[in-house]
């Protein structure tokens, strides 16, 4: 634990959809002092009183470089991004911020000579020419949103200052995440999200995407629990410094709706696709993530029926789940 203990860790984007949990598990591994928090908006409601937290516009690489020093830090979460969603009602917008940023961030990390950044890739990286079945960890990547394309070029770029300033950089590949806790930020998969607020506050919901689209998904605990066990991996044992893919489950619209009227019998579900339907054509169904497996361990803990039951508790203390479905 003394190595742990003189780790000091800033996450960047804090708020986000990751960024509150991820933040609230590193200062139970770390100590609430030695794990800042930052974002652009207001401390998340989950974050206060649980350790700092200061504002901070990654965009400004001053602020940053000056934060880095003050703080003592020693590893950077380089969270803050505009998501696929997001991102194609203003493009120019979206791949400054999230490539500009990333690069504030490497530049940073190389001066202060810092331990580790983490930065999280996507499925977003993936096109229309990637597999649609098992996409592995080395394919052809297309990708037709400026998320994706941001995403590719972060990972080309990570693999860059590793290679030629030796920064120790590491990532995953996230699919769709799914989480209880925070509010999903603008991407294509937010649908598995929002589905189970309206099944539980109005027993309907309205889906933009299509009833048998297929998309790697991932719950929040598990993706929490990849993300520090990639960063707490030795690092001989990181063969990969673009991102790792990693997987958890598959699945569509129309499997979700039946696995969580299990629980809710009456929840009706329209789908009406639009513009994130065209997204997620592009994005493959399922994904290799052996290397992940084979060099850090990466095991998934949720499937479809263990992450619907955690998600109805948690989002309403004291609901009662049918059957055999708490599994």
């Amino acid at each position: 634990m003394g190595y742990l203990n003189k780790e000091r860790i800033l996450v960047i984007g804090a708020c986000g959809q990751i960024g509150v949990e991820l933040t609230l598990a590193l200062r139970k591994i770390y100590g609430e002092g030695n794990v800042v928090a930052s974002d652009l908006r207001d401390e998340h409601e989950l974050l206060k009183g649980t350790g700092p937290y200061v504002s901070l516009d990654v965009m400004n690489k001053e602020m940053l470089h000056v934060l880095v020093i003050r703080h003592n830090i020693t590893q950077v979460y380089h969270l803050a991004a505009i998501l696929s969603a997001t991102g194609e009602k203003n493009p120019g917008l979206a791949w400054h911020i999230n490539m500009q940023s990333l690069l504030h961030v490497l530049d940073v990390a190389k001066e202060e000579s810092l331990h580790k950044v983490y930065w999280p890739s996507s499925i977003a990286v993936f096109g229309p020419g990637s597999p649609k079945q098992h996409a592995p960890q080395h394919t052809i990547i297309e990708p037709t949103t400026v998320y994706g394309i941001s995403k590719m070029a972060g990972e080309r770029w990570l693999e860059y200052y590793h290679k030629r300033y030796g920064v120790d950089v590491r990532s995953v590949r996230y699919p769709g995440l799914i989480s209880y806790k925070s509010a999903p930020g603008g991407g294509t998969t937010d649908y598995a999200v929002e589905i189970f607020h309206e099944a539980l506050e109005e027993k309907r919901y309205t889906c933009f995407l299509s009833e048998d689209t297929h998309l790697p998904m991932m719950y929040m605990p598990d993706a929490i629990r990849a993300t520090i066990e990639l960063m707490e991996a030795p690092a001989e044992k990181i063969t990969v410094r673009s991102a790792y893919n990693i997987s958890a489950m598959s699945f569509s619209p129309g499997e979700i709706s039946e696995a969580i009227r299990k629980h809710i019998p009456d929840l009706e579900v329209d789908y009406i696709p639009d513009y994130r339907q065209e997204i997620s054509d592009t994005w493959p169904q399922t994904v290799d993530d052996s290397q992940a497996r084979a060099d850090w361990g990466w095991k998934p803990q949720y499937d479809l029926q263990r992450m619907t039951a955690d998600m109805l508790v948690n989002l309403r203390p004291g609901f009662q789940l049918s059957g055999s479905g708490a599994a």
